[in-house]
């Protein structure tokens, strides 16, 4: 069969995703089609650009295989133009504004010629935010030239949204995980790292370079208690770089540095479940883009958000419609000194920032009681998927 040749409907999904920023667009499809798989019993394409940058959240995937099986998905590598034959599903999803292969799109005017019962369902799966104009966009169909409609389907934080990713079970493994401590303890045995106590602050660190967290780090070694820093090879190795002896480049998983009350500790890379097992064992994580910020928020525990920088400071303008959320039912102190840290991280701000932080002290405690309810209120009765899989039904 050629790739552009019209076949009765498939019942599977196709999910297509170009890999941004390394982790965050794979992390974010890779988990709903795994949860699409194992809660919905559909069966799901993935189609990614770039295996190997995937293959660093999905370890035993081999970067050089175009078509392999994991968690029930198949995945496949997505070369342009497609050099493996192409069935279209019921449902093809672009995450993020990716522009679908010309042969897909044949497949569907062809078929919407044909008969619209034929034709698959056309999703754009685009990025979180917490803005009030997502409440008004989601949904909407836009209808191309040829008449195709392609439904524009948004991620959001109330009941006009398309809701946020969360497997069925997280929260009740995640308090499981955080009800006995001796799972942190083995889990920072597994990666490595020596010298954590109980009783010690541990921080995860996953953001994009800053010299606020540079600012931070000065900070913490002066603490009267000590603090573990987990950090990963990666970006946010330039931000320590002043403090690291030698090259970052040098650095391996399990090395760590002590800074007088402050051990840095170099992680290795992990996969999905590893990731979201790290923060919940952290007492603070530090985070960038949509799958770890998101991954943050179900670990219960407080967080700085290091969002992706935008022209004209307009991430600024994300950040502060997700905190005006966030902080909805919290008391001003509290609510003030969790925003003022969170935008002096993003401002680059070091004076603010180490100021912030240190005024966080006085209200840490009803903060994580915050992070720990917080969860059940925002998702709000329905996850992404199953408001995917119903969404799909009513269109």
């Amino acid at each position: 069969m050629s790739t552009t040749q019209i076949a009765t409907p498939a019942s599977h999904w196709d999910i297509f995703c170009t890999v941004v920023d390394n982790y965050g667009d794979i992390g974010v499809t890779w988990r709903l089609a795994k949860q699409l798989a194992a809660e919905y019993h559909i069966k799901v394409n993935l189609w990614v650009d770039d295996l190997h940058s995937f293959s660093h959240i999905l370890p035993n995937l081999i970067a050089t295989k175009r078509q392999q099986t994991f968690n029930g998905v198949n995945i496949f590598q997505w070369n342009n133009p497609l050099d493996i034959e192409y069935q279209a599903g019921s449902v093809i999803i672009e995450a993020f504004a990716c522009e679908l292969p010309e042969q897909v799109k044949t497949i569907i005017e062809q078929r919407h010629k044909q008969s619209q019962s034929l034709a698959p369902h056309w999703l754009n799966l685009e990025y979180l935010s917490a803005e009030d104009w997502v409440d008004g966009c989601h949904g909407l169909p836009s209808t191309q030239v040829n008449g195709v409609k392609k439904w524009f389907y948004f991620p959001g934080f109330n009941r006009k949204t398309g809701g946020l990713i969360c497997e069925q079970h997280l929260f009740k493994e995640r308090e499981q995980w955080q009800s006995d401590l001796n799972n942190k303890m083995t889990l920072f045995k597994q990666l490595g790292l020596t010298g954590i106590n109980h009783h010690d602050t541990v921080i995860s660190v996953f953001s994009y370079e800053t010299e606020a967290l540079t600012a931070l780090i000065r900070l913490w070694q002066t603490s009267t208690t000590a603090i573990h820093v987990l950090i990963p090879k990666g970006r946010s190795l330039t931000s320590i770089a002043p403090f690291i002896p030698g090259e970052t480049n040098n650095l391996i998983p399990g090395q760590h540095v002590k800074l007088g009350n402050l051990t840095l500790h170099i992680l290795p890379m992990t996969d999905q479940t590893g990731f979201d097992r790290l923060l919940w064992s952290c007492d603070f994580n530090i985070v960038r883009g949509e799958d770890s910020f998101l991954r943050a928020q179900w670990a219960a525990k407080p967080f700085i958000w290091h969002i992706y920088p935008q022209e004209d400071d307009y991430h600024l303008v994300k950040l502060q419609a997700f905190m005006k959320i966030y902080c909805d039912n919290l008391a001003a102190e509290i609510s003030t000194a969790w925003c003022k840290l969170n935008l002096a991280f993003n401002q680059d701000d070091q004076h603010a920032v180490v100021n912030h932080w240190q005024q966080l002290n006085s209200v840490i405690l009803p903060l994580q009681q915050h992070a720990l309810n917080w969860p059940n209120n925002a998702l709000d009765d329905a996850d992404l998927a199953s408001r995917l899989v119903q969404f799909v039904k009513n269109s």
